[in-house]
């Protein structure tokens, strides 16, 4: 394992100046200095009575909350939050997922947020900045007796760069204890957005209206051209223009039905969900490409066959297919791609029918922890849930309790003892536990389908 994590390193220095690029750059020693001195700050609505709070902005430019309850249990939740945020960061930011999270910290735990320096995407950047945030905590307030780093959806995927970057090398021990992954998006962004790609592209075979014929032509995996004045409004107005998803069922034509379902069975996605996942592959992908990958080209379809449409044939023939440049692949693989190697308890929660981030993303991750040797580190749980961005009450609380006891005791839990205990936090936390113990996802390729790869 010391040669292995020796390689590790080489590889992230090799990649620091080859390929990573603008996507990030790679892990270091956090700057601790970067964050001045705390001073209390008064609590957002939600938190509990007595409870402290500390908010400011790093050097770096990332804005920061930070809540410890009265009867704090002496455990550090660090989290890392969804998006990416396509905007130059703001406190609001932070103070919205302080207060999304407000059961953490009802629950006795400290929490502990960055919003991240810039905007867009930059896995790897966000987990130096939640590290350099752990870092500060513990030099202002001591070391917590637990750290967990939590990650939620895209933060899911930041929070798995954080926990391999700083895991124990030799026998030292690393900063975090426990890894809770809820809503994530897995499998690295070579994976979790060859969706979206598809979703460009049969879009405009049934609508072509994004862009217009009348407009310049351009590859729809640069997401928009750099200088398009395209926004979400308009991008709306086209989408409901084509599909009548703005509309209830009632009020749309009849080929507007027929579009809106030759694109939801193609692509399966739900209907509630299509504007803003068109959103993100239209201005996530124009950041992605165009200010992270120096213009390359990171998704490809060559080889995807496509089905559910009034007739695939015709489809598969006539969709645009890209061809993804290896060395874009390469540097988006070496910004964000897992590679498994976590050397702590991991518990995961995802809802069955995420709209968001699909469930299948979960056998992607395993698969990576399996090929790394640490998938007797993973415990997945599921839910009968149709959310993305928050889950039930009860649920987060007891998925704390268990990844403690995993790493308290070595009590490795079972998807039923999770459902079990949520069951227990019910009364305090609210009626909402639907923890599936039997549901096990299908294979990423049963939803999205199989590629060429560079």
């Amino acid at each position: 394992y010391k040669r292995g994590m020796r390689q590790l390193t080489s590889l992230f220095s090799v990649a620091a100046a080859l390929v990573l690029g603008a996507c990030g750059s790679p892990a270091r020693a956090p700057a601790t200095s970067g964050i001045a001195a705390p001073s209390s700050t008064a609590c957002p609505a939600g938190m509990p009575a007595n409870t402290r709070c500390y908010s400011g902005q790093d050097s770096a430019g990332a804005f920061f909350w930070v809540a410890i309850p009265a009867d704090w249990n002496r455990v550090l939740v660090m989290h890392a939050h969804g998006g990416p945020e396509l905007g130059a960061p703001t406190l609001e930011r932070a103070t919205e997922d302080l207060q999304r999270w407000a059961v953490t910290v009802k629950a006795g735990y400290a929490w502990a947020g960055s919003t991240y320096r810039r905007g867009g995407y930059g896995v790897t950047m966000a987990a130096e900045d939640t590290e350099r945030l752990r870092a500060w905590f513990v030099q202002n307030f001591g070391t917590p007796r637990r750290t967990i780093l939590h990650g939620q959806s895209y933060g899911a995927g930041v929070a798995t760069k954080a926990a391999e970057l700083y895991a124990r090398v030799d026998s030292g021990k690393g900063p975090y204890d426990g890894l809770l992954l809820t809503s994530g998006v897995l499998g690295g962004g070579t994976q979790a957005y060859d969706y979206r790609l598809d979703l460009r592209v049969v879009y405009q075979y049934v609508c072509n209206n994004h862009p217009l014929p009348t407009e310049p032509a351009y590859p729809l995996w640069q997401g928009l051209p750099r200088d398009s004045t395209l926004g979400r409004a308009e991008l709306a107005r086209r989408i409901d223009a084509c599909t009548g998803v703005r509309k209830p069922a009632t009020e749309r034509s009849a080929q507007q039905s027929a579009n809106l379902q030759a694109i939801l069975s193609t692509v399966k996605i739900p209907e509630r969900s299509l504007v803003a996942n068109m959103n993100w592959s239209t201005f996530l992908f124009r950041d992605l490409v165009q200010e992270r990958l120096d213009g390359g080209n990171p998704f490809g379809n060559i080889g995807a066959v496509y089905s559910g449409s009034r007739d695939d044939p015709l489809l598969n023939t006539a969709v645009l297919r890209y061809r993804a440049d290896p060395a874009a692949v390469a540097r988006l693989a070496a910004d964000s791609d897992p590679t498994g190697r976590v050397d702590i308890p991991t518990l995961s929660l995802h809802a069955i029918d995420d709209p968001t981030a699909f469930v299948e993303l979960e056998s992607a991750y395993r698969t990576v922890r399996e090929r790394a040797g640490t998938a007797d580190l993973l415990v997945q749980t599921f839910s009968r849930e149709s959310e993305h961005s928050y889950l039930s009450d009860a649920e987060y609380p007891a998925l704390f309790a268990a990844l403690l006891d995993w790493i308290d005791h070595g009590t490795k839990p079972t998807p039923a003892d999770v459902a079990a205990r949520c069951t227990s936090f019910e009364p305090a936390f609210g009626k909402g536990c639907r923890i599936d113990p039997a549901y096990a996802p299908q294979p990423l390729s049963a939803r999205v389908p199989a590629r060429q790869r560079p």
